[in-house]
């Protein structure tokens, strides 16, 4: 088994000009498959709202069931960093909650937590985690936890967006998180924050030029019905599942499963 990835190994790995892959998982099955491929970090992120729960956005999520999918996707990884999403309204909001709840992931597992935003509130929530040993991942751009007040899922950074971005990087750099997703913002600008950040950038719909990718574990692998274009299907196990299960149903209702070799005597 490769050593264990840890934050300093991210920093290394952009000091090196090696791409960070990363993925998001949600049970135990995903994330074992995820650290047998070699995935550099693992992201229970609150996007289980969308694919999982069957929530229309990740607002719903609560932080009992990050902690519950937390628990499992810990127990598939033995080399990939875990890191954990903290949702809506567990951080931000006072520096003593914003603690306690981070300190929750990680008790139940993470190796770090995930913020989005940079405000002043997530700048404290940043530094005071980071005081207390709390690794802190930053996420920019589409901050999918303040999609209504971007008036839907479009891209950002554009324009006179640009320099306030960059700012928004270099503001949780200082504040002392380890890494920062850039999701759905110009290549360009994406290259900027990357060259000019020393923490390792991780592109969602950004572009080749971050230090490394995301992608959500639906997504990549051809669950989710739906496409999107900062997302490549590496499968369709959408259709090779529905395929199995209604072959399955034919089977039993026509008395060909089981047989013989499926019954005992």
């Amino acid at each position: 088994m490769s050593e264990k990835v840890t934050v300093r190994t991210l920093r290394q790995m952009k000091t090196r000009h090696e791409r960070i892959v990363a993925i998001t998982a949600y049970d135990y099955p995903s994330a074992a498959l995820a650290d047998s491929a070699g995935v550099d970090v693992v992201l229970v992120g609150d996007s289980v709202g969308n694919t999982v729960l069957g929530y229309d956005t990740t607002l719903p999520v609560r932080l009992e069931e990050i902690e519950h999918h937390l628990r499992a996707v810990r127990r598939g990884l033995k080399r990939a960093l875990l890191v954990a999403d903290m949702p809506f309204l567990t951080y931000g909001v006072s520096v003593s909650e914003s603690v306690q709840n981070a300190g929750r992931l990680m008790q139940a597992g993470a190796e770090a937590v995930k913020v989005e935003g940079a405000t002043e509130p997530v700048l404290e929530a940043i530094r005071a985690m980071v005081g207390i040993g709390i690794p802190v991942m930053a996420h920019l751009g589409l901050t999918p936890q303040s999609i209504h007040q971007f008036g839907g899922y479009r891209v950002q950074g554009r324009g006179e967006q640009a320099r306030a971005l960059l700012q928004s990087a270099q503001a949780v750099q200082s504040a002392g998180a380890f890494a920062v997703v850039l999701e759905v913002i110009p290549a360009s600008l994406a290259q900027q924050i990357t060259e000019t950040l020393e923490i390792p950038t991780i592109g969602i719909g950004a572009g080749v030029h971050c230090d490394g990718e995301i992608q959500v574990w639906h997504d990549l692998l051809g669950l989710n019905p739906q496409t999107f274009k900062h997302a490549k299907r590496y499968a369709n196990l959408h259709e090779v599942i529905q395929g199995a299960l209604r072959a399955y149903a034919r089977e039993v209702r026509e008395r060909k499963f089981p047989t013989e070799e499926h019954s005992f005597e």
